[in-house]
């Protein structure tokens, strides 16, 4: 399910639970909230002067961040300690850095270091309008995570998974994501979903310039996979060995 989807549901949101984590001077709420769109992870990190910074995650990318947080925990553990003489530019650097995109946003995750130690920072960036434009305005939003709390954190995420995610699971087994396309030219990304509607298909296109999609009822499934095959099987009598049709881009066959 879509993050936006399922944090800008229609009705009541309700709390399921909460959770709260100490990492040094910081508080770290993890709040399993649900709406007409599903369930979904609300984070907090709340700062000693009470500034706040939140990340949502849909349960199925609370899933998958979970098991990010475990790769970055055993990188944490194999690394040696820090080099104080080490050039500030080298000590800039990522420690290590992976990205999750889960349609219509994305979560960078860098473990770096600074002089108060190692930590892991969390930015989530919107995705891009058809227009090129934010769909938000302001810097992204982003959390900084201790490293050496990322285990209890991570523990706690798991225990909400553990209780929570599989309720969202068992009320139907939807297809898993799948992404066909490469990022140098253009990308689909096929999103299964589920709300009080029934179920629905979310195709999602993007380039390097825009990004935009649309929603298919599950009702034209059948429909659609039957004029991609006729569509397919005709192209290929039509055009096999044609020399000018299989030079074709994307942009080319848009224009």
């Amino acid at each position: 399910m879509d993050n936006d989807q399922v944090e800008q549901g229609n009705g009541d949101t309700k709390e399921l639970a909460s959770k709260m984590v100490l990492i040094q001077n910081k508080r770290f709420y993890l709040d399993v909230k649900k709406n007409d769109r599903g369930m979904f992870v609300k984070v907090a990190e709340v700062s000693p002067g009470g500034n706040k910074s939140r990340l949502t995650l849909s349960m199925a990318t609370a899933a998958e961040f979970r098991d990010l947080l475990g790769d970055f925990i055993e990188h944490y553990a194999q690394l040696g300690p820090s080099d104080p003489a080490q050039p500030a530019e080298e000590r800039q650097k990522p420690l290590k850095t992976e990205r999750l995109h889960r349609e219509s946003r994305r979560y960078f995750l860098d473990l770096k270091e600074n002089n108060r130690g190692r930590y892991l920072r969390i930015r989530q960036q919107t995705a891009y309008n058809g227009q090129g434009q934010a769909q938000n305005q302001g810097p992204p939003p982003q959390i900084v995570l201790p490293a050496q709390g990322m285990i209890e954190f991570r523990d706690t995420l798991t225990g909400l998974i553990d209780e929570y995610g599989q309720i969202e699971e068992d009320q139907f087994e939807l297809p898993k994501p799948h992404v066909i396309g490469d990022k140098r030219n253009k990308q689909f990304f096929l999103d299964a979903g589920q709300n009080q509607r029934g179920v629905f298909l979310r195709i999602t296109e993007q380039t390097r310039y825009y990004r935009q999609a649309i929603t298919i009822p599950e009702k034209y499934f059948g429909a659609f996979a039957d004029y991609f095959c006729q569509a397919a099987d005709k192209m290929e009598a039509a055009g096999e060995g044609s020399s000018h049709t299989g030079s074709l881009n994307e942009n080319e066959i848009e224009e």
